[in-house]
């Protein structure tokens, strides 16, 4: 069984849980094990929120793209933003560098804990970031869908 979706949103907060709902409405569908599925949405929230709050400025377009594709046994997610992206390596901080009592700076290591997977880069050739993460699902006994 292979699903996939693609979404063309406004950098706006409120882009953040309709994404969300998206992903946790077909994975439930789907038969996704209910803890996969909560943890893969918190990671695309997280991700989402850093594609609104960093993902832009005012001459760049005020929308980012998340696209998720479930395909047997892993299901993957990516969320590309227009932004200025990622600093080079070298001058990049490391993703879990914030202190636990930071408001800001931990979602980037909050998705590398609950995906399986991680990749962080910038767009080949334009203009953004994109975050993918992936991870192996587990599916409910009466699963519609299960995996083939």
């Amino acid at each position: 069984m292979s699903i996939w979706w693609s979404l063309h949103l406004r950098r706006d907060a409120a882009s953040v849980p309709l994404a969300r709902r998206l992903l946790l409405g077909t994975m439930e569908t789907a038969g996704v094990d209910p803890d996969i599925s909560f943890d893969l949405s918190v990671a695309l929230s997280e991700a989402c929120a850093n594609a609104v709050e960093h993902g832009g400025d005012t001459e760049s377009s005020d929308a980012f793209r998340v696209t998720a594709f479930l395909d047997g046994e892993k299901c993957r997610i990516e969320v590309a933003d227009t932004g200025p992206g990622f600093p080079p390596a070298g001058r990049r901080r490391p993703v879990c560098a914030a202190r636990a009592e930071a408001e800001h700076g931990r979602g980037l290591c909050l998705i590398q804990e609950l995906a399986d997977h991680v990749h962080i880069r910038n767009r080949p050739g334009r203009r953004g970031a994109v975050v993918s993460f992936d991870k192996i699902l587990k599916w409910r006994e009466d699963a519609p869908l299960p995996a083939l």
